[in-house]
């Protein structure tokens, strides 16, 4: 079963073969971010829908929702699946297209393996076989 591996930069440190890194700027990282503890960083919605590939910071909005309370990464990660749920309602073959690279190999990130990350919102979809189970 594929897994998340946590990139490094440790000496001595590979890529396991087949890995696929899926962090920014790659075609499947997250837009979405978290900054200073209080804001998500992302794209307009239009765009994020819009765009398959890396979204440049350049082009995206601080403050996309601001909050006077404290905001962890798992609220990013909650964007991606909702954009993920979204794709697949809208845009299902084209989704599926999207994720056949990701099918079957393990992903990587740099998000430490213990906290949420969008590669493992990617891990379950990718490796779903019908879209009922995508947008579950």
């Amino acid at each position: 079963m594929p897994e998340r591996i946590q990139l490094r930069r440790t000496k001595g440190w590979r890529k396991p073969e087949g890995a696929i890194v899926v962090s920014r700027p790659s075609r499947w990282g997250n837009p979405f971010r978290i900054y200073h503890g209080h804001s998500l960083i992302g794209p307009r919605w239009g765009q994020a829908r819009g765009t398959w590939g890396h979204i440049n910071a350049n082009a995206c909005i601080y403050g996309y929702v601001t909050t006077s309370g404290h905001m962890d990464i798992q609220a990013a990660v909650d964007q991606f699946r909702l954009l993920m749920n979204v794709r697949a309602r809208d845009e299902s073959d084209r989704l599926r297209e999207w994720l056949a690279p990701l099918r079957g190999h393990d992903l990587a990130c740099w998000c430490p393996l213990d906290q949420p990350c969008h590669g493992d919102v990617l891990l379950e979809i990718a490796n779903f076989s019908t879209e009922s189970e995508v947008t579950a």
